[in-house]
């Protein structure tokens, strides 16, 4: 599988194949001598093999069925700008057009369309407040950019900008260089609602649990000065691009105040015991995006069988995350997929099987944000779920919050 860009210069929501150990036996015994996680309460889950855990390819989705323009957009490459772009892979359009028109119904066909074109996709841009650009922002005005965030939000820091537009396309991406800081992150807007739900304020003790390729680190540090910012992940090679990305947005004396670890997801509950205010567990997820566009055909049918078994890990993490929080403080927990299985029903799982948390209701905020967010009905007050349609083509974003008591 080839490896995916640098976190921070693609302009994705960086790719949810991350996290923790394969899972297999073979998996190294966590730092601290911590002892193995406890039985996974979903039926008929297996630790995760290697394949799940690798890094996504770049974010981008479908389905089966298509119109007949769409179906020959996914059959045939084009060259956009002399560029090849990628070919859908019919493996995985048919898996997620069996399972999404049966969850989203009639919904579905919108949102497929966006998924798989994209030549409509939209990107936003973060703008980096420890290096302001006054020219940048002009330039972003120019171009007919607005503010991503406007409406009457119960939690929006002055120091937290985002530029979005309505039209598709990207703006040209900024590249590492060695001491000097980037003016601005390109990512999905969606990926930033995780980070204003879980609404970190000066001082507070925050963990990342799943942190590369380091967007939504970045993002909370845009909104505050954590007390202690422990940002974590397991694998190494995704670990050296959440230090370059904190590296690149991040000035020295505030990287001091910041922990970059390594450690299994899963342990870090019983090695940080009720250690942090707020908790983001940005989960390992099926990552629509990507997963529809992979290039190996044999990978693809392997990670759709041992797609079931994600739920697993993600029950595993957000336990693990409780454990980590104090009493009072909040959890968020997010995903980049529309899946059920990975989203509500982990969830719902964790409020049945834990007595000491409690849902956070966060339908305000989803109010505030409908005039460029398109979210799925029918949610618990406690969650959201945002669908990619035209002309608004953010998500797939899942986001529940959590309370512990």
């Amino acid at each position: 599988m080839p490896t995916p860009a640098p976190p921070g210069s693609d302009g994705t929501q960086g790719g949810r194949q991350r996290h923790s150990p394969d899972a297999a036996a073979a998996a190294p015994r966590p730092p601290g001598g911590a002892p193995a996680p406890p039985p996974c309460p979903v039926p008929a889950m297996r630790r995760l093999p290697l394949l799940l855990l690798l890094p996504a390819l770049p974010r981008r989705p479908g389905a089966a069925l298509l119109s007949n323009r769409a179906a020959a957009r996914a059959s045939q490459p084009n060259k956009t700008k002399g560029k090849l772009q990628k070919k859908i892979c019919q493996v995985v359009l048919d898996h997620f057009e069996k399972q999404y028109m049966v969850e989203l119904g009639d919904t579905w066909t919108s949102v497929r369309d966006v998924l798989t074109y994209p030549l409509c996709w939209q990107y936003a841009i973060l703008m980096n407040r420890f290096s302001p650009s006054a020219e940048l922002e002009s330039t972003l005005h120019e171009k007919g950019c607005h503010p991503a965030f406007q409406g009457p939000l119960p939690y929006l820091p002055a120091s937290l900008k985002c530029y979005i537009r309505r039209t598709p396309g990207r703006f040209p991406a900024q590249k590492h260089q060695a001491g000097k800081l980037k003016e601005y992150y390109l990512l999905n807007a969606a990926s930033l609602l995780p980070v204003l739900a879980l609404e970190v304020k000066d001082g507070e003790d925050v963990l990342d649990l799943c942190a590369a390729p380091g967007g939504k680190s970045v993002a909370l540090l845009q909104c505050a000065c954590p007390g202690q910012f422990h940002c974590n992940e397991y694998d190494e090679l995704r670990s050296r691009w959440l230090k370059q990305t904190i590296e690149s947005f991040i000035p020295d004396p505030l990287i001091n105040l910041i922990t970059v670890s390594k450690l299994d997801g899963r342990q870090i509950g019983h090695l940080k015991s009720e250690s942090y205010d707020k908790v983001l567990v940005d989960a390992p997820c099926s990552n629509d995006r990507s997963w529809l566009f992979s290039s190996d055909i044999q990978q693809a049918t392997l990670r759709l069988i041992q797609r079931k078994e994600l739920s697993c890990l993600q029950f595993q993490l957000l336990r693990s995350a409780i454990k980590a929080l104090r009493r009072g403080g909040s959890l968020v927990y997010s995903t980049c997929t529309l899946s059920k299985a990975e989203n509500s029903d982990v969830i719902n799982l964790i409020l049945h099987s834990c007595s000491n948390v409690m849902p956070v209701d966060i339908s305000e905020m989803a109010k505030a944000l409908s005039q460029e967010f398109t979210f799925l009905t029918g949610t618990q007050q406690h969650e959201l779920l945002v669908l990619p349609e035209k002309g608004r083509a953010w998500g797939p974003m899942y986001v529940a919050k959590l309370k512990k008591i």
